[in-house]
């Protein structure tokens, strides 16, 4: 029988809080073989990330504790092994590609010369070679212009291409085990699937093996062979990779791959992880499709009444271009063109979903229409309103019904006040309301209206999960009573599971307060459950603009059918 190349029994981990240790990964086991990936899915804090570190020997040793039966690379025991062994076991025989590569690269060192740093700490090579090694590396990982990438800072390059930067880097000593943690959360869906095949490909090639910790079982069925379903730092279920997407036994696999949008059914909302734990959906699909999916003659009767009124924004012809200047004079030799003639009618009571890559305009046009970003052409009429003439207390009085979530929830909070006074604080700004005691009755109706408690008024941003400081952003939009909210990739960065909850509170609200969106995303399968119709963006120009499910079932631009084929398992729905 074939041995594994890793093999993790009994691993527990502990942490020191308050002066006392507690355990946060419960004696998990798992194995991972030759040319074989190992995936390991679960929510934030499931205990993924720490176990492998532990496996690393990465964790702070003073305020972390590891216990483990055994932990056997190629069958040699090296959880025991001094910090100087481990050091050369550590990049050389295992290695890892960590989550955020702007983090993990050197701001102030180029590529190149990182990469190389790897290959003489385990290696004795000269400089000229380790250059060629470190080129020949970035071929391999398929970086343009590898020569030219060898000489740039990590700022220089795209998300997509540092991360192949940290890949190159990660196989330079060829490990026989490599960890990918996280390692294509936030890209655009091509460029993850461009990651997701370049790791098979490096696999075929060098026989590794590959843990692949995400969050996201879409993913997991074009990566994995295997499977673990971590939570609350246990393993729940393990299993080939068939048998975990297509016969999960715990509750919490099963909710865990039902609560990522369908792309071939409309439901009314997700069903969300809990409801799975509680039991509430123990007739599966079936019962699911039967409570929740809206039918043809539903959504007919819903477009012909949004339809029938007058557009709340139109439109017409904008433009948005960025000057680019050269010389002493700063003499303007071309432009940027992030919006490049958009024609587009937006009815009230709709969500209109952007979707395009990285660069594709999708924000400039959200920052245009809010008038964030000046534009160079077109106009934008608001309830009948040119707001690109609108100045002074006009423009701030179109703000107060036009507002934004953006991204990243803890960049867009102060993390001076409290979340209280940061959705107060609009409140104050607009004139709505100026006494202290009204104004916290309306801000904990807010917390109380986005599902949170009211005694979470007094608490700072750095207390509350990504999903938590999310619903507080959507709140404090929601403050001075908008008409129109554009959200800007505002469920991106959240696991699956957060991700559906916030997606049912935005289709909630905008029930109850008859609001309009523009929902910003570069995952079609989250757009097209929230979307009414959908405008796809490539290079600045708008490509694609149709109902949301004629858009799917029957994409009319090649662009459109690279988006929805690069969608991670979109042939592997739990419906």
């Amino acid at each position: 029988m074939e041995q594994p190349i890793l093999s993790v029994t009994d691993l527990r981990v502990s942490f020191r809080q308050d002066n006392k240790w507690k355990e946060v990964v419960h004696g998990i086991s798992y194995e991972v073989f030759a040319g074989r990936t190992l995936g390991l899915v679960g929510e934030s804090g499931s205990g993924k990330s720490v176990s492998s570190l532990a496996v690393m020997r990465l964790l702070n040793e003073r305020q972390s504790r590891i216990h483990a039966a055994f932990i056997k690379l190629q069958g040699e025991e090296i959880g025991g092994l001094v910090e100087k062994d481990m050091r050369h076991t550590r990049g050389k025989r295992i290695s890892m590609i960590f989550q955020e590569p702007m983090t993990s690269l050197n701001p102030v060192y180029k590529c190149g010369f990182q990469v190389a740093e790897m290959i003489h700490q385990h290696e004795k090579i000269s400089k000229s070679n380790a250059r060629k090694r470190v080129i020949e590396l970035f071929r391999q990982v398929m970086l343009p212009r590898p020569e030219a990438i060898y000489n740039s800072y990590p700022h220089e390059l795209s998300g997509g291409q540092k991360q192949r930067v940290m890949i190159a880097m990660a196989i330079a000593c060829k490990p026989q085990i490599l960890i990918a943690d996280e390692p294509t959360t936030a890209l655009d869906v091509t460029v993850q699937l461009e990651i997701l095949r370049l790791l098979r490909k490096l696999q075929a090639e060098t026989g590794m093996g590959i843990i692949f910790i995400t969050h996201d079982l879409g993913v997991i069925a074009e990566i994995a062979d295997d499977v673990a379903v971590m939570h609350n730092g246990e393993i729940l279920e393990q299993g080939t990779v068939d048998q975990i997407l297509n016969h999960p036994q715990h509750p919490y696999t099963q909710g865990l791959l039902a609560c990522r949008p369908p792309v071939d059914v409309r439901l009314k909302r997700l069903p969300v992880v809990k409801e799975f734990l509680d039991g509430a959906w123990k007739g599966g699909k079936a019962q699911i499709l039967d409570e929740l999916q809206i039918s043809k003659e539903e959504k007919k009767r819903h477009l012909d009444a949004l339809y029938s009124k007058e557009p709340l924004l139109e439109v017409k012809g904008l433009k948005t271009w960025y000057p680019l200047r050269k010389g002493v004079f700063g003499r303007v030799y071309d432009h940027v063109k992030a919006v490049d003639d958009v024609n587009l009618e937006l009815y009230e009571g709709e969500t209109l979903g952007l979707v395009g890559e990285s660069g594709c305009g999708k924000t400039t046009l959200g920052r245009t229409i809010l008038h964030l970003a000046e534009p160079t052409a077109g106009s934008i009429r608001f309830d009948g309103t040119d707001v690109t003439q609108l100045q002074g207390e006009a423009l701030r009085r179109y703000r107060k019904q036009v507002q934004i979530v953006f991204q990243d929830p803890y960049s867009s909070l102060n993390p001076r006040i409290t979340i209280g006074e940061a959705i107060a604080e609009p409140l104050r700004v607009h004139g709505i309301e100026t006494d202290r005691r009204k104004c916290r009755n309306i801000v904990c109706d807010l917390l109380e209206q986005v599902g949170l408690q009211t005694s979470y008024y007094e608490r700072y941003p750095h207390e509350f999960s990504g999903g938590q400081r999310q619903r507080i952003c959507i709140a404090r939009a929601l403050a001075v009573n908008p008409r129109l909210m554009i959200c800007d990739e505002s469920v991106s960065a959240l696991d699956v599971s957060i991700q559906a909850q916030v997606l049912n509170l935005l289709n909630r609200l905008k029930a109850e307060r008859n609001l309009t969106y523009v929902f910003i995303s570069h995952d079609l399968s989250v757009v097209r459950f929230m979307s009414d119709r959908i405008l796809v963006m490539h290079n600045g120009k708008p490509v694609e603009l149709n109902d949301a499910d004629l858009l799917f079932e029957a994409p009319q631009n090649t662009y459109t059918k690279k988006l929805i084929d690069a969608l991670p398992g979109h042939r592997s729905q739990f419906f």
